[in-house]
């Protein structure tokens, strides 16, 4: 599971740069205010220089952004969190943002590219904005008090998936090892929603294995599920997705049952 990791504050950035043209490239991105794509821009530049992917645009996270650099604007000092303020998982999730790792960098400086100076010259904020496992960015500028606030929020995003997604992607996991995964995925799924044991079932055998788990990779078993599986005791299995519960930092994660007959 990702692990949430906020920057380091910066103070004023006086380093002064040269605004950057959004050029063709930027047309598509015409919502955005254009202060925050430069960053993107320049961000990107500093990335491909390093081998790193580029950063996609999130509206999302630019939401989430500019609700936390408005309320910088409204403190005065910047911070990455204000007393009765969410913390950045979950600003950035009740704004839609999926993620497994989100990182924040806050600033405040007299242009955009002086930000991205800024942040380029902070080892945090360097490291952050160069980190190859983040592939989505929302950006905010704020002008206030003769300066620009700015909140650049960084994540490693995560596909939103249905009950029934999970539940095939999982099952065709398990099909590897040579058990037959149930049609059925009702035992699963009541399963999954309790913290342990089994719902009392109407009829037929009970489960000899249960396992229950949050992950956002779905690409692989958990390691005692696989030893299972590799065991030869079973015939069949039952695979269930229900509702996660909330892991700090990690805001999309999915929630697997798998039963073992």
């Amino acid at each position: 599971m990702g692990n949430l990791r906020a920057g380091w504050a910066a103070g004023l950035a006086l380093a002064a740069g040269s605004g950057l043209a959004l050029g063709a490239q930027a047309q598509h991105q015409a919502a955005i205010e254009p202060g925050a794509w430069q960053i993107v821009v320049l961000a990107n530049q500093a990335r491909a220089a390093q081998g790193a992917r580029p950063l996609k645009w999130d509206a999302s996270l630019g939401e989430a952004a500019r609700q936390h650099c408005l309320r910088m604007a409204q403190e005065g000092p910047i911070a990455h969190r204000y007393g009765g303020e969410a913390d950045l998982g979950e600003r950035a999730g009740a704004a839609g943002a999926h993620f497994s790792l989100i990182e924040e960098n806050v600033a405040i400086g007299p242009t955009p590219a002086a930000i991205h100076d800024e942040w380029m010259h902070s080892e945090g904020h360097r490291t952050n904005l160069l980190n190859p496992q983040v592939d989505r960015v929302g950006v905010a500028l704020v002008a206030s008090r003769g300066v620009l606030y700015a909140v650049a929020d960084y994540a490693a995003g995560v596909p939103v998936l249905t009950a029934e997604q999970v539940e095939a992607r999982i099952g065709a996991l398990v099909r590897v090892s040579g058990v037959v995964v149930r049609r059925d995925p009702a035992a699963a799924r009541a399963a999954c929603a309790m913290d342990r044991g089994m719902p009392v079932a109407e009829s037929g055998p009970q489960p000899m294995f249960v396992m229950r788990w949050q992950d956002t990779n779905l690409d692989q078993l958990p390691k005692k599920l696989v030893n299972q599986l590799g065991s030869g005791q079973y015939r069949e299995a039952a695979v269930g997705s229900c509702p996660a519960q909330y892991v700090e930092g990690a805001f999309t994660v999915y929630r697997i049952a798998a039963l073992l007959y």
